[in-house]
């Protein structure tokens, strides 16, 4: 034990005044590395002060509220010179805050904080029963302690690497598994993980550079992973024209227009159909997932820690934005066969394109508009419109009130158009009142009709579509969005094209 930290003991002085509480329970915090003798505390954000076994007497400062790697810092060789820094600085927040100020905010702190009359009654008798005098240049001390000391050095215990108790931690990387009943963020059932099958294929396609790096032979099926590749400049303009920013990362924040768009303008995202040739028989695909990386997240937003794992285990470069797709395809046969040959065919889907607005006043009204692509012009005419409700039993909640109102619209279209015509209500619906107080805190909250989610890391907007034909020949049918009483004035529609891509490519993987 230090001797002047035995001597400062048998003195019983208390520097609680001056910031270092003594307390019977040290319990330590998931920063407080291994081997660490708690002597102090701040009384505030959990900041304590020990010594570390194998640092000699070195005094040591732990903040838990601070970012990584900022929570422990050395404050003085010695519990000798700790005492001096006390009686130069008048309290431990001058000494604990030291590392992140230059000289100037240091001292600018100690003018703006003299010490109160007890501390300077606590300063006199440390200084008295210790036979200490004050640091002479306490900046400078501590700073060239910090600047040259070795913070590698400093080992923590397994809290302080979990992810649970320190968001800051850089989890694990577990063993690269991929399962065909699984996803980039675990797997379910007993199934063995797929045995690994490098391709290394590279091309171009739909304005992206891709890279498949390999398929797995799972018991089920073949797994696939396909990476796309985003230029981080294109992700930049991206945000930069939706302003999106960690506080409006939500379709919440936008109206559906400005959803679709958004979805249209995303240089992360792409709707397409994979499916494999494998010796001459056609696979397609059960299920997928995908994770997004963007090297361009403001501060405050982080990638998936799964999108990182993959470009780690595939080597990609992450100056640039990836978009890592993975496809399970179920084998054709009952028993696995052997891979003889393998091909892919990769197609874009259609894609939803907003059109022009509208409103209806009676049957007979109609609206022409022309399609974006072909340039056809159809003629949108109103057969029946009518204000409808949902039954309360279709949607009865204990909870929860909907609303039932809505307005049903049958139109016809001349001249007959292919199925990628809509019409939607411009508005939203009502949002549902709660009427009893939740008893559950894991109850999902209730949701309007559109589906809210992130949009910077390339989720897709909504996708529910209010269309459908009736049985009558060439009408059509369309709802407005629900309300708690009928609308009374004319409803605004929008047009909404669904188009398709002719884009198309098949390449030889083995």
């Amino acid at each position: 034990m230090d001797r002047t930290f035995q001597k400062f003991l048998q003195s019983k002085i208390d520097l609680s005044s001056v910031g270092v509480e003594f307390r019977e329970d040290n319990a330590p915090y998931f920063c407080t590395p291994k081997g660490a003798s708690i002597f102090g505390w701040a009384g505030v954000d959990g900041i304590h002060f020990c010594f570390i076994r194998g640092f000699g007497s070195m005094v040591f400062a732990i903040s838990p509220m601070n970012s990584a790697p900022d929570f422990v810092h050395p404050l003085a060789r010695n519990f000798a010179d700790f005492l001096r820094l006390l009686l130069a600085c008048s309290d431990e927040a001058a000494l604990e805050q030291a590392w992140m100020w230059d000289e100037a905010q240091f001292e600018a702190f100690l003018q703006d904080n003299p010490p109160t009359q007890e501390q300077q009654r606590t300063l006199s008798e440390l200084a008295e029963k210790m036979k200490l005098k004050p640091m002479e240049q306490p900046w400078a001390y501590i700073k060239e302690l910090q600047t040259s000391f070795d913070y590698s050095k400093i080992k923590y215990t397994e809290d302080y690497y979990d992810t649970g108790m320190n968001p800051d931690a850089e989890p694990t990387i577990p063993e690269w598994k991929v399962y065909f009943e699984g996803n980039f963020w675990g797997h379910s059932g007993k199934d063995r993980a797929g045995t690994e099958i490098r391709v290394d294929q590279q091309f171009e396609w739909a304005g992206h550079h891709w890279t498949i790096p390999a398929v797995y032979s799972c018991s089920k099926g073949l797994v696939l992973d396909l990476c796309m590749c985003t230029h981080a400049e294109d992700i930049r303009k991206f945000m930069k024209k939706w302003d999106l920013h960690p506080e409006n990362d939500s379709c919440e924040y936008f109206t559906q227009e400005q959803q679709m768009q958004i979805d249209l303008d995303n240089p992360l995202c792409l709707d397409f159909i994979p499916r494999l040739d494998l010796n001459g028989k056609i696979m397609r695909t059960s299920h997928g997932c995908s994770v997004v990386f963007n090297p361009c997240l403001p501060d405050g937003m982080i990638n998936e820690t799964e999108a990182k794992w993959a470009l780690e285990h595939y080597d990609l470069d992450k100056s640039y934005g990836w978009m890592i797709f993975r496809a399970a395809f179920p084998w054709t046969s009952k028993r696995r066969p052997e891979i003889k040959s393998l091909s892919l065919t990769m197609e874009q889907q259609s894609r939803r394109v907003p059109g022009p607005h509208f409103k209806t006043h009676a049957p007979g009204d109609s609206f022409s508009f022309s399609h974006p692509v072909s340039g056809t012009k159809y003629t949108l005419t109103v057969q029946e419109l009518e204000q409808q409700t949902i039954s309360h039993k279709r949607v009865g909640s204990d909870r929860w009130f909907y609303p039932t109102h809505f307005t049903a619209m049958s139109y016809t279209l001349s001249p007959k158009p292919d199925d990628d015509i809509l019409i939607r209500d411009c508005a939203d619906g009502d949002k549902p009142l709660e009427i009893a107080p939740i008893t559950n805190h894991f109850a999902p909250e209730a949701q309007n009709d559109i589906v809210c989610v992130g949009i910077i890391g390339g989720a897709d907007g909504p996708t529910a579509i209010l269309c459908g034909d009736s049985k009558q020949e060439g009408l059509h049918v369309t709802c407005s969005a629900l309300h708690f009483e009928p609308v009374s004035d004319d409803i605004e529609w929008r047009v909404e094209f669904n188009i398709l891509q002719p884009l198309k490519k098949t390449l030889l993987l083995i």
